[in-house]
């Protein structure tokens, strides 16, 4: 998968991505941060439910699910 532009909400089941930024300054933004959601980290998709909302992730060694508005905050660098 390119990532160029794309956003953890872009990521298909089964992608192992990496994160390169958290968008804006909020409280949101700065929660993420404190999942593990930080530039550089290892994100592996695991799955989404039926409607694709919300999205499991595995990160830093646990499981993280979020709703795909969050995951559209959370901007992909390239492997």
């Amino acid at each position: 998968m390119s990532v160029a532009c794309l956003t953890l909400d872009d990521a298909h089941v089964g992608d192992t991505v990496r994160v390169g930024d958290v968008a804006g300054e909020d409280r949101l933004a700065i929660r993420l941060l404190e999942m593990g959601l930080t530039p550089g980290a290892l994100v592996r998709v695991l799955g989404r439910a039926p409607f694709g909302d919300p999205v499991e992730l595995e990160v830093r060694g646990y499981r993280l699910s979020i709703r795909r508005a969050e995951a559209a905050r959370v901007t992909l660098e390239a492997i």
